[in-house]
């Protein structure tokens, strides 16, 4: 089946062939027919498998130019990343169409993004908490929207989104179609299917745990943190053909020290984002990445959803993620588009349980690779690393309070035997004179 296949209009079918694309991916062949038909959908399907497209390509399909001023389509996502991203999506889509799309996202002033949600506007894509902030402050207004997307909605609720979904949900029209697009079906999302869905249709592609079949994945076996940063600096070294790698790091912390090493070893060659990285620098890194300018970037598991950057040719894990699901959106990075992709995990011994519960995800086993015979193995541990230290408690031992004495009594020195005496005036001048002397008659 071909694009040419579906239900599309010349303008999108122009954009796409412009674009290279010509063959849809199973989510969006089978996502397209159910979103056309105006039911409530839930999609599930992985990182990776062309979501973005699966439920733009029906919405702009259907949609009609109109003179409102409000917005009739709403797009919710996890990340300011990914509200630019898919902006961009609709623009690479729509050079034919008359649409105006608009990205809100938090961690800027709202000002200017109130100043533009009261313009015209048809498509908004928003993070959750900005958008809140938007309708309660009365710049942007919903009572036109007609279909609305939620897109990671497993990882909004792992955000801390819930509240905020619900709200925005709310505040909606009861007419308007309802489609959400998850890795995984949570508790917590077949909560909001039960709350605000009508009867939706389930589509799914490469359902979560299961790895792209084009990825090659490898594991190395590694002592410690120092170890892993000379594996990777000796495998860049190495292999040209890592040409534009992402390397997941657990903690912030962690990327910035992954940074400093290797920064000097590759200077203007790499970048770090994570969530304490400012806007304008996580947006600059990423274009770098995506032009060449960067080799690779390191990054947190904040935003592994939050980037679609094409043709990424390894992913290296210096770790293993505590939630197994993450493992499986950090490779999805690469083999994008039937392009093949290698994924690397840098595992200890410590972190092998996390291994075991990501295998039994996926019923497939990693196989491991022995590390290079001259490799240089670190003896040095980070602090994370470290055995935790004995603190001796700091007890305060009280001396027993004395009993009370009375005062002390000793015989006085001679010369503190003094006794005060008053002389009187008539008694001094007797000792000085020899006689009283008495004071003269008053002066008149």
């Amino acid at each position: 089946m071909t694009f040419a296949d579906l239900n599309l209009n010349k303008p999108l079918l122009t954009a796409l062939d412009e674009l290279g694309f010509t063959t849809p991916t199973t989510i969006q062949h089978r996502a397209f027919s159910a979103m056309m038909s105006g039911r409530d959908v839930c999609g599930i399907a992985q990182t990776g498998t062309g979501k973005t497209f699966a439920y733009l390509l029906p919405i702009l399909r259907q949609w009609q130019f109109s003179k409102e001023k409000y917005p009739t389509v709403l797009i919710m996502v996890p990340t300011r990343e990914l509200v630019a991203q898919v902006v961009d999506s609709i623009y690479q889509l729509t050079p034919y169409m008359r649409v105006v799309t608009e990205g809100f996202y938090g961690g800027v002033n709202m000002n200017p993004q109130m100043e533009r949600a009261k313009e015209k506007i048809d498509i908004v894509v928003a993070t959750p908490g900005r958008l809140v902030d938007l309708i309660l402050s009365g710049a942007l207004k919903m009572k036109g929207i007609k279909k609305v997307v939620i897109d990671e909605v497993d990882e909004m609720l792992n955000l801390g989104f819930r509240t905020q979904i619900k709200h925005v949900l709310d505040l909606l029209p009861a007419r308007r179609q309802n489609t959400m697009f998850s890795a995984t079906i949570t508790e917590d999302v077949q909560a909001i299917i039960k709350t605000f869905f009508n009867d939706p249709i389930t589509v799914e592609a490469a359902p979560a745990g299961s790895p792209l079949a084009n990825i090659q994945q490898v594991a190395y076996d590694v002592p410690n943190f120092n170890t892993k940063v000379n594996l990777l600096e000796k495998m860049l070294q190495e292999d040209a053909g890592m040409s534009k790698v992402l390397v997941f790091a657990a903690t912030k912390a962690l990327a910035d020290e992954l940074y400093e090493k290797l920064e000097p070893k590759f200077p203007g060659k790499v970048g770090v984002i994570h969530s304490n990285k400012e806007q304008n620098h996580r947006f600059n890194t990423v274009k770098q990445f995506q032009d060449g300018t960067y080799r690779f970037i390191i990054a947190t598991d904040i935003i592994a959803r939050g980037l679609d950057v094409a043709e990424v040719s390894h992913v290296i894990n210096l770790d293993a993620p505590e939630v197994p699901e993450d493992y499986i959106h950090r490779i999805g990075r690469t083999g994008r588009a039937d392009r093949p992709g290698v994924a690397i995990l840098f595992k200890t011994g410590k972190e092998q349980p996390l291994v075991d519960k990501i295998e039994a995800l996926m019923n497939y086993q990693i196989p491991v690779k022995p590390l290079p015979a001259d490799l240089e193995i670190s003896n040095v541990l980070i602090e994370s690393e470290m055995p935790p230290k004995f603190v001796v408690p700091n007890i305060e031992i009280r001396q027993p309070k004395a009993e009370p004495r009375g005062a002390a009594f000793h015989e006085k020195k001679a010369k503190n035997r003094k006794v005060n005496v008053k002389v009187s005036h008539k008694e001094k001048m007797q000792a000085k004179y020899g006689k009283p002397k008495k004071r003269g008659a008053k002066k008149k």
